[in-house]
Order: C-alpha cells, then sequence, then structure tokens
C-alpha cells in the first residue's frame, strides 16, 4: 500500500484514539528507519560524510567559533534498534553536532518583564525554554538555526509528543533546553530522530525526567547520507503538510458536528417529544454521552422531560416522621437562590424539609483488613462520578470489630459522599447494593431519608444534575480535597413534583440513559475498530516500504 492510499483511507480511521498523532509519528518512525524514502547506490555513503563532518568541527574549532569537546566512545553494536540500510552509518549526536549548552542563559520572568518593558516589539527577540518559547527578550544569544532538546520538564515517554524543536534567527535559549547545532548533517533530520528515540534509561528524576548534557551528546544516531537527509526531510514536510490539512478538515467537521449537536440538544429541550427524540441519536454526528446525560437530567429536574398530568395530585410535603431541632439550612426560599421556573404542579422545598441526612461513624482501623469479614467498610472509593456503587473488588475493604446497628445499612439506602476524594465525586449518589453483603456506613459518607412525597429514584436523578453538583462545589469548603456539610446538602432548593410524575420522570430517564449507555458502547467499539484499522494498515505499509526499500537493494 503506499502512503497516498493511506492518507484515502484516514476517514476511516478518524475515530482512532489520537489517529492523526498516531500517522504522524509513525511518518517519522519510516523516516528514522529509512523506510520513507529509497537509498540510492550513487549517495555519498555516510562513512564519507561522517570525514567531512569531523574535518568541519576541526575547523570551527580552530577559528574559535566553537569549543573543543570530549571525544566520545565509538556507537555500540546493539544502540541501533534495527537493522541499519545501505550507506547510513550509526554515530553519537555529539560527533555528528556541536552541543552550544556553554552559550544559552536564563533569565527569570521578572528581569525579562523589566527588560522590555516600554520597548518596541520589532526590537525583542524570542526567548526560548524546555518544549516551546517562553517569552520575549531585548537581546539575543544565537543568530542561526538551532536544534533544541528539552532538558527537563519534557515528555520523554510519550511517543506522540515533541522532545525536540527547532528555532532560527536571532534567539534566546534558557538553561532548560539543550543547544545543539548540526555540522553539514540536517537539523532537522536530528530532530525527527531525536522526536522518535527511546529515552529510557537515559532520563534521571522520578517526578520531573531530566536528560543532562553527557547523556544527550551521547544519544545514537542512525545516519543516513547527505543526500538522503534531504529526500526524508523533504517527504517527511511534504506528509506532515498532508496531515495539517486532514487535522483543518477534522477539526471543521467537529465544528459543524458540534453546531449539529447544540441545535439537537436545543431542538429536544424546547419539545421534548419522541419525534425530537431521534435528533439526540443521529447517525450523521455524535452528541458526547457526557453532553446527552446532563441535558437529560436538566429536563428531567425542571419538569420538561414527561408531559405533567392534570389528574396527577399537586406536589406536596407529607413531613418528616419525628421531631426535627432547628437548622441552621432551614428558612424560606429567596426568590434569587431559584434557578428555574417550575410547572405548576410542582413546589420548591429545601432538601431539608424532605430528606434527613445523617453522617457514618469513625470506625477504628485497629479492625480494618483486605480479608474477608462481617462488614464491608463503605468509603467514597465505592461512587462512580456520574452516580452509582462501585465494587472496589479486589480493593474491597473489610471491617471485623462490633457495629452499632444504626451505623448498617440496608440495600437500597442512598448515600453520598460529603468529601471528594477524587474529581467529580462530591455529591455523587449511590444505592447500597443487594448482593448479599453487610455494608456500614463510614465516616465522611451521608445516608438520605426522605419523606413519603420523594421517590428516592428521583433524588437520586437530582443529585446526578448540574444544578445540584454546582451547588455543592459553590458551598463547599478546601482546596485540594473538597468538603460538604450536612446543612449545606439540606439547604439546597429541591424541585418536588407529584410523586406520580416523579415515577413517570424516572421510568424515561432510565429509558433515555439505557440508549445514552448504549451509544457510549458503539462509540467505544467504532474507536477500538479505528485503531485496530488503523494498526492494521500501519503494518501493511511498513511491509510495503519494506519490499520497496528491499528492492532498490
Amino acid at each position: 500500500m503506499k502512503l497516498e492510499t493511506f492518507f484515502e483511507k484516514f476517514d476511516q480511521l478518524a475515530d482512532a484514539p489520537d489517529a492523526l498523532a498516531r500517522m504522524r509519528r509513525f511518518i517519522l518512525d519510516l523516516a528514522v528507519r529509512g523506510k520513507l524514502v529509497v537509498q540510492r547506490h550513487n549517495d555519498e555513503p555516510a562513512t564519507e560524510l561522517l570525514k567531512r563532518v569531523q574535518i568541519e568541527k576541526s575547523r570551527l574549532i580552530r577559528s574559535g567559533e566553537i569549543k573543543k569537546q570530549e571525544q566520545l566512545p565509538p556507537v555500540g553494536e546493539d544502540a541501533i534498534s534495527f537493522p541499519l540500510p545501505s550507506g547510513w552509518i550509526a554515530a553519537n549526536l555529539g560527533d555528528v553536532a556541536v552541543c552550544l549548552d556553554y552559550m544559552r542563559r536564563p533569565i527569570n520572568g521578572i528581569e525579562r518583564d523589566r527588560r522590555i518593558a516600554g520597548k518596541d516589539h520589532s526590537n525583542l527577540f524570542p526567548y526560548y525554554g524546555a518544549t516551546q518559547q517562553q517569552g520575549w527578550i531585548d537581546g539575543y544569544l544565537f543568530d542561526t538555526e538551532l536544534l533544541l532538546l528539552g532538558e527537563d520538564g519534557v515528555p520523554f515517554f510519550d511517543d506522540l509528543r515533541s522532545k525536540a524543536y527547532l528555532i532560527s534567527g536571532r534567539t534566546w535559549v534558557n538553561n532548560h533546553a539543550h543547544v545543539f547545532r548540526g555540522i553539514i548533517v540536517l537539523n532537522p533530520f536530528l530532530m525527527h530522530w531525536l522526536n522518535t528515540f527511546d529515552y529510557t534509561g537515559r532520563v534521571a528524576g522520578s517526578t520531573r525526567s531530566k536528560l543532562n548534557q553527557a547523556k544527550a551528546v551521547d544519544i545514537p544516531i542512525a545516519l543516513p547520507p547527505l543526500a538522503e537527509q534531504k529526500r526524508i526531510v523533504a517527504k517527511v514536510d511534504e506528509l506532515m503538510a498532508l496531515c495539517d490539512r486532514l487535522e483543518a478538515q477534522l477539526q471543521e467537521r467537529e465544528t459543524r458536528h458540534a453546531a449539529l449537536a447544540r441545535a439537537s440538544l436545543a431542538r429536544f429541550a424546547d419539545a421534548p417529544t419522541p419525534a425530537n427524540l431521534q435528533f439526540l441519536f443521529h447517525k450523521s454526528y455524535t452528541i458526547p454521552p457526557a453532553d446527552l446525560r446532563k441535558s437529560i437530567l436538566t429536563l428531567a429536574v425542571q419538569g420538561k422531560l414527561v408531559p405533567q398530568d392534570p389528574n396527577d395530585e399537586p406536589a406536596e410535603n407529607r413531613g418528616l416522621k419525628g421531631e426535627r431541632k432547628a437548622a441552621k439550612w432551614a428558612g424560606p426560599i429567596a426568590e434569587k437562590e431559584l434557578p428555574f421556573e417550575l410547572p405548576p404542579s410542582w413546589m420548591w422545598q429545601r432538601l431539608g424539609d424532605i430528606a434527613i441526612l445523617k453522617h457514618g461513624y469513625a470506625f477504628s482501623s485497629d479492625f480494618f483488613t483486605s480479608q474477608p469479614a462481617p462488614f464491608v467498610l463503605t468509603t467514597p472509593g465505592n461512587f462512580h462520578e456520574k452516580g452509582g456503587f462501585r465494587d472496589r473488588e479486589s480493593k474491597r475493604k473489610y471491617f471485623s470489630g462490633a457495629v452499632d446497628p444504626a451505623f448498617i445499612f440496608k440495600p437500597g439506602d442512598l448515600i453520598i459522599p460529603m468529601t471528594e476524594q477524587a474529581a467529580g465525586l462530591l455529591g455523587s449518589p449511590a444505592f447500597i447494593p443487594d448482593d448479599g453483603r453487610v455494608y456500614i456506613h463510614n465516616q465522611r459518607l451521608g445516608k438520605l431519608t426522605f419523606s413519603d412525597s420523594i421517590a428516592p429514584e428521583f433524588a437520586f436523578w437530582f443529585f446526578n444534575c448540574d444544578f445540584f453538583r454546582g451547588e455543592l462545589a459553590r458551598t463547599c469548603t478546601g482546596m485540594k480535597v473538597r468538603h460538604t456539610s450536612p446543612d449545606r446538602v439540606l439547604k439546597v432548593p429541591f424541585p418536588l413534583p407529584p410523586l406520580a410524575e416523579q415515577r413517570r420522570i424516572v421510568a424515561k430517564v432510565e429509558q433515555l440513559m439505557a440508549l445514552v449507555n448504549e451509544l457510549e458502547t458503539q462509540l467505544a467499539a467504532s474507536r477500538t475498530t479505528a485503531k485496530n484499522l488503523l494498526e492494521a494498515l500501519v503494518n501493511e505499509l511498513t511491509s510495503f516500504h519494506e519490499e520497496k526499500r528491499d528492492a532498490h537493494v
């Protein structure tokens, strides 16, 4: 298969995760392994090129243009992971490029701002760091094309992201990027090599990877003849331009689909009829499942998902059993607290008017165990971000001590986490499952008991809607780990429908959520299929280029 055919088939591959990034990486992999363009027997071999490089390096040292650098050991036989094509040779990066790290100079942001204040932009020069331009400065250190290789803060182990890049003209470079200039060899080819190189065992640091100069200059390079380098760079530029066009087309398609999706959501919101439902699951475009879920729940809690039935008894709060103490959350709901209008048969209540929220107990860790025991400890890890109970399975935590019956859950109890140990968990609801296990009510979890006016399943979906989650986010405390309290939860306004309508809403939401789940499964399958197709085409294309190269040897 030819690369042109590969690009023609891209529409079938676009759903693969990171499809374009993987295509760009594949092109570079072919390029630096001698599989992108054919080798020509009349090209000057890289062995002769390397001799010319050494002569030129000696001249530059004698003239004082560069500093003399330490002699590097020969490249090991196993340093290059693939057989070298005809005419190629293995060399160290420092053999074919001069390292100019001694010329770089860091200047902090405050000093740069002071130096450029009030100066015309035409008198400023780009200031570069590990992976990109960091700002501007009123002077320059270099005035030529250079290859920058990140020293630290670089995604060395992400195959799809760059580690090296080119700069040119009058520039300034700080000490977070190694500075190289190819001697006769092409900087763009060296850049492509460094962006595909495996840095395993070459960088240090667990949280912030660092590539020191000694480990940078002896990076092994598979060096082609200079003429072939030029053909490779030209072909890569040509194919990357194709990728750019594909990317623009994809962005245009995504923009168009996003507009269609917004229009479909708006149409369904204005009239949530079966006829308009088909636009939410249209084959021509895909609305993100997360957006569908949000839209469905927003309509549900606003009374727009199912029609009101004039035969329903209007909503009323039938009260909670037992005496209740005065609470901070109590009080009339101000007009400014109401986020939307309700149908005439609905009413606003504070959540505390229709529900009791009970805190859990701080069980002694002396009785925690990973071995099966009479009780299962319920934790924030038991919640899905979009609601629902998560079985911890192998990470399940048991409790072997005595437990007050008041802190033993019953199947069907509705609970929410009061502490957000992972993004999106604060207030996420879950029903205790009826799976034969005995779950206990741990601290920082809230158990909700409702009045007879509420179907717990309707409350479950309310706790998943943007309004409720937004209210908890607005009133919570803590920066890294967010916390809420019973008073903050119970103060949230609650849209109360007639009980019969609550049941119709729940049935409709569950029906639509099942469709969304099905769509999500189909999208995942589509991405997997596209990924597998991409890999198959890559393998076919690789075989084609290997056969083509062998035919010219």
